[in-house]
């Protein structure tokens, strides 16, 4: 693990953006230890380039094979400012130990300023040579290829993610429930329908890598993004088992910086963490008002949006994942 410092990547510069940008929205209204590796999970790596739609040729992905020939798998879902070499969760956790207790581990490679979604139009700001086709390659290319070579099963998988992620994984899984029994959202912004989230979403995905939120899901009064809020469609969230987190913003345990840059990260982390956590429990209301209760909520009362809340969040949710797709 290689600290901190990309989890705020997923903050820093678009933080501020973001932060300000959502300053119009009215806040509404057991941490898990990571279990000790019993095996180098590197010993069942893979890196695979998968075919991909769009244009783009070729997906990187990354995946830890489970210790014990499972063929049930959970989709690791990165960050705004997602890279193109590994994935943050490889970056910055310890995520491929997972593989350790019976899980496959999946990590797709890339996506930054995604979404996960499928584009209306390759990003025109950048000159993109290529549409992002995400949603149909993690629903379609990806389980084709995982099964094929490795048996793994196209149904009752898991898909968890973070911030960006977060927003992806239930979008993900309410609209493709065959293939998900397991959702996981940690410090997801949940309610782009809230006043300000649109704007604040086009502000952030701007800053990080010069993204047109008109390409992905058109101006902000298109359907689309209306598809792609998890308040909206909560409905096709139904009776699916889903961990949901938030923390309070504060500095807690993880956080101890060092003067002066990761005084700013902490900062622009705690509002970030803020915003999500309002939306968090804006999206725990909505549930409650529609009798679906097979979500478990999880509002630590310290943390800030970075790397190891998330981890603490990814070993706390096992037991409920393993559970959730039969592993």
């Amino acid at each position: 693990m290689r600290g901190s410092t990309r989890g705020v990547r997923d903050g820093a510069r678009s933080a501020v953006l973001l932060v300000i940008a959502a300053l119009v929205l009215p806040l509404g209204l057991a941490l898990g230890a990571a279990a000790p590796a019993s095996a180098n999970p590197y010993d069942r790596f893979h890196e695979d380039w998968v075919p991909a739609p769009g244009g783009v040729g070729h997906i990187k992905v990354r995946m830890w094979l489970a210790n014990n020939g499972s063929n049930k798998a959970v989709y690791l879902l990165d960050g705004i400012r997602a890279t193109d070499d590994i994935s943050g969760w490889e970056h910055e956790t310890n995520a491929a130990w997972l593989s350790d207790h019976g899980v496959n581990v999946i990590e797709p490679v890339g996506g930054e300023s995604s979404f996960y979604a499928d584009w209306y139009a390759p990003n025109n700001f950048t000159n993109q040579p290529y549409k992002y086709m995400w949603e149909s390659f993690l629903t379609q290319n990806l389980p084709d290829h995982l099964a094929s070579r490795y048996g793994i099963s196209r149904t009752s998988n898991a898909v968890v993610g973070l911030s960006m992620g977060g927003n992806a994984a239930l979008i993900l899984a309410a609209h493709h429930r065959n293939q998900f029994t397991f959702a996981g959202a940690m410090s997801g912004y949940l309610n782009l329908s809230a006043p300000g989230m649109r704007e604040a979403i086009r502000l952030a995905m701007l800053d990080a890598g010069l993204y047109n939120s008109d390409c992905m899901w058109g101006p902000p009064w298109d359907p689309a993004w209306l598809r792609h809020d998890p308040f909206v469609q909560a409905e096709g969230l139904r009776g699916l088992p889903m961990w949901i987190s938030a923390a309070s913003g504060l500095p807690g345990q993880h956080n101890r910086p060092v003067y002066p840059i990761d005084y700013i990260n902490t900062a622009t982390g705690m509002g970030l963490e803020a915003l999500s956590l309002a939306q968090s429990r804006a999206f725990q209301v909505r549930l409650m008002t529609m009798g679906i209760d097979s979500a478990h909520f999880d509002f630590p009362a310290t943390g800030t949006h970075a790397w190891p809340y998330w981890q603490d969040q990814l070993w706390a949710m096992l037991p409920m994942l393993k559970t959730s797709i039969g592993a």
